[in-house]
């Protein structure tokens, strides 16, 4: 089993990660370490077939170093063949697969994927294992094979279950911070972001600082709200549920703290998201860093609004292209889009296909970029 400082270690590292890539291959050399094996790949998107799936990004990891040719070599080559795609996408949140769990017999005996690939990626013995984003995105994440030839014991994969809600907490905090447009940014750069709200917490929970978002949110009390200095939501159930995540993020003694996720009811909108992220001890000149954690609120309502009436003039499109179109655009998914209009995933699928045709398209990122230009809007996907 390992120890638990080892374990806190790479917690601290995936919450450093969260905030800065480069942070990355820190914690993945320490999550290799601990598991014995080559390295582990992490791809994070909207998973259909091969055809139209969306990858937000990818990093493939290997004794600590980012292998760009590995990258390249798979989504050049390999990616276009994979027949994990579609299966990926159906699988059980947080249930472990082998790889070879993932290819029929017939596809182990000519797979080029199966066969090839995973040879020189040194997966052919990983773990796959598809997590749900907050998103409505789909996380996967593959162990590399073990050091040696070696088996997976019990113990490693116990070890990769137990990492399973943070490596999920990782990816989170890291697409909110990219959609926010600040990924990246130092903790006082964040104060100046407009596209999240940004709490600063200290050691006990005490509000350090907000950014003008954070303040909005807290000054209308809808939700969430500010009470002697410390930070509370409305309804009874939600600040539970937010006041145990805080207590695991920022726990007594300097003992490593847990990030974690949760929606806050509102009486006039819709939920709040909430992600809160542990942050490390950081050098300064003259006295002790005071920041402990950040909480990260997400507005689903403060998304980009465009006009479909508008769309559909300037692009000549049907009433129904335009509303899928305008959607993609403020971030929402196929299957948010098909479940909000209660029509099946194929139907939207049909119209994100007529409009491709109509101007010459190949890519929903396309789209979504043609939709904000329209708008006059800024992109902000990363």
């Amino acid at each position: 089993m390992i120890r638990r400082d080892a374990f806190e270690r790479i917690l601290a590292s995936l919450h450093e990660a969260a905030m800065d890539d480069a942070r990355m291959s820190t914690a993945s050399a320490l999550i290799d370490d601990a598991l014995g094996v080559y390295g582990n790949c992490m791809a994070v998107g909207d998973l259909h077939s091969r055809a139209d799936a969306q990858v937000y990004f990818a990093r493939f990891f290997y004794q600590g170093y980012r292998h760009h040719e590995f990258e390249r070599e798979y989504f050049e080559r390999y990616f276009p063949l994979d027949e994990r795609l579609p299966r990926l996408r159906r699988l059980p949140d947080s249930q472990l697969f082998h790889f070879s769990d993932l290819f029929s017999e017939e596809e182990q005996k000519t797979s080029v994927v199966f066969n090839e690939c995973s040879t020189l990626m040194l997966a052919r013995n990983s773990i796959n294992v598809r997590m749900d984003g907050s998103d409505g995105s789909s996380i996967c994440w593959v162990i590399n094979d073990p050091v040696g030839g070696e088996d997976w014991s019990s113990t490693r994969l116990e070890l990769i279950r137990r990492l399973l809600p943070h490596i999920r907490q990782y990816v989170n905090v890291r697409q909110a911070l990219a959609g926010a447009g600040a990924l990246g940014a130092s903790l006082t750069e964040l104060l100046d972001t407009t596209g999240a709200g940004i709490i600063q917490l200290d050691p006990r929970g005490r509000i350090l600082e907000v950014n003008d978002r954070a303040w909005d949110l807290l000054r209308t009390g809808d939700g969430l709200f500010d009470e002697r200095g410390f930070l509370f939501a409305r309804k009874p159930e939600d600040n539970a549920r937010l006041q145990e995540l805080l207590s695991r993020s920022l726990p007594p003694f300097g003992a490593q703290g847990e990030g974690g996720t949760t929606m806050v009811q509102r009486t006039s909108a819709l939920p709040l998201v909430l992600h809160v992220n542990p942050v490390g001890p950081q050098e300064t000149d003259s006295r002790p860093w005071p920041v402990a954690a950040l909480a990260l609120v997400v507005d689903p309502a403060s998304r980009i609004r465009i006009d479909p009436d508008m769309v559909a003039d300037v692009l000549g499109l049907t009433g129904m292209e335009s509303h899928v179109a305008v959607l993609l655009a403020e971030g929402m998914s196929v299957l948010q889009i098909a479940s909000a209009m209660g029509r099946k995933e194929s139907t939207i699928r049909t119209h994100v296909k007529h409009i491709f045709a109509k101007h010459g398209l190949s890519r929903q990122a396309d789209l979504v970029r043609l939709v904000l230009s329209l708008a006059g809007a800024p992109e902000s996907q990363d």
